[in-house]
C-alpha cells in the first residue's frame, strides 16, 4: 500500500490488517493478545477490522506482539546533506512561521 496516496481510513484499516497478521503469524488467538495488551478482545477487534483505535491500545498490541523496534524509523527526520545537519543541530527547534 502506498500511504502516500491513501486516506486516513485506508492508512489505519491497513495497520490493522497488518497487526492481524503478525498476531495470526505468532499464532494468537485475538483474547490472548488483547490479555497480553491489557486491552479488551473488542478493542482489538476494532483495531484489527477497521483500524479504529486509540493510539495508546494500538500501541499496547504493537508491544505486546514483540513489534516496538518497528517503531523506531516512524517519522525519523532525514537530513539531506552534512550542511543540513549542521544547520540542524544548532538551529532552534521551532516550527517557521508560514504566511496565512
Amino acid at each position: 500500500m502506498n500511504f502516500e496516496l491513501a486516506s486516513s481510513q485506508e492508512v489505519a484499516r491497513e495497520l490493522g490488517q497488518r497487526l492481524r497478521a503478525h498476531r495470526l503469524a505468532q499464532n494468537l488467538q485475538q483474547e490472548e493478545l488483547a490479555s497480553r495488551a491489557g486491552i479488551s478482545a473488542r478493542a482489538l477487534r476494532n483495531i484489527e477490522l477497521n483500524g479504529q483505535a486509540t493510539l495508546d491500545n494500538f500501541l499496547r498490541a504493537v508491544m505486546a506482539l514483540g513489534l516496538a523496534g518497528e517503531l523506531g524509523s516512524v517519522f525519523n527526520t532525514k537530513p539531506r546533506s552534512i550542511q543540513a545537519m549542521e544547520a540542524a543541530s544548532v538551529r532552534r527547534q521551532r516550527a517557521s512561521r508560514g504566511s496565512s
